[in-house]
């Protein structure tokens, strides 16, 4: 299926590992050519050299203040347009609300929330112009609380509401937002919260990943080629009458409306 991508200009944040590199990867695939953006150079670097298109590494801290719009001048600059923001970025820290600190809280919504909202904000004028998208990729636990996922579920929350309202501004701009919530999903970070079970229960890796799945009611996890599957679909004109949609790509784990 030919998503007409080809020639377009993506910024990718969050793009050095896991689903970010995935994304990127399969936008490439498609013939975009992709601006990667996170903070750690040598791995965006690694990133670069996988794709088949031209790309720009951006390595940036995208909880500061002035860092999103340096990064949409960047890539402006270096291909002259853009048509795709994917908002990849922001981990969240799990545990126990009670012992959960404030740093904790503040960490998370500086970089998956305000970092979203201000790479949204100076990317509007040249997804305007280029009748353009804007993909958040959110996650199942804005929609299903859970009490060892208080920040990651109230940053959630509160990026399925930017989505929808952004949504509302692009129907008058000509600007496409729409959200894909990942379930569990193989990466780095899924890996590190098996060992830790594994530890705690005393058992293998593998014997922990079932326990989980089971716990889940999920048949396996997801891969990250399968959440950048459904990013090149949102991105393209295929998807053109999705507006505000929310996305559950989780096996079925999301069973709430």
């Amino acid at each position: 299926m030919d998503l007409q991508l080809d020639g377009k200009v993506a910024i990718v944040t969050g793009a050095s590992r896991g689903i970010g590199r995935a994304i990127a990867q399969a936008l490439a695939g498609e013939g975009m050519h992709v601006v990667l953006a996170a903070r750690s150079q040598p791995a965006l670097d690694e990133v670069a050299a996988s794709l088949p298109t031209s790309s720009l590494v951006h390595a940036a801290d995208l909880r500061m203040p002035d860092a999103p719009a340096a990064l949409v001048d960047a890539a402006v600059a270096r291909f002259g347009r853009l048509d795709l923001l994917v908002n990849n970025a922001g981990a969240t820290k799990r545990g126990d609300f009670l012992a959960l600190p404030d740093d904790a809280w503040a960490d998370g919504f500086a970089l998956k929330l305000f970092g979203t909202m201000r790479c949204s904000r100076a990317a509007w004028p040249q997804l305007v112009a280029a009748g353009g998208a804007i993909v958040n990729i959110v996650g199942v636990g804005g929609r299903t609380g859970s009490a060892e996922f208080t920040i990651g579920g109230a940053v959630n929350a509160a990026l399925l509401n930017l989505t929808k309202a952004l949504a509302d501004r692009g129907v008058r701009d000509g600007v496409r937002v729409n959200a894909v919530n990942p379930g569990s999903i193989a990466t780095e970070r899924l890996q590190t919260r098996l060992r830790t079970l594994a530890e705690q229960r005393g058992i293998g890796v593998d014997a922990a990943a079932a326990e989980m799945a089971r716990g889940l009611k999920v048949a396996r996890f997801g891969e990250p080629g399968e959440i950048a599957s459904v990013v090149a679909f949102l991105a393209s004109p295929r998807a053109a009458y999705l507006q505000g949609a929310v996305i559950d790509v989780d096996g079925g784990q999301t069973r709430t409306l």
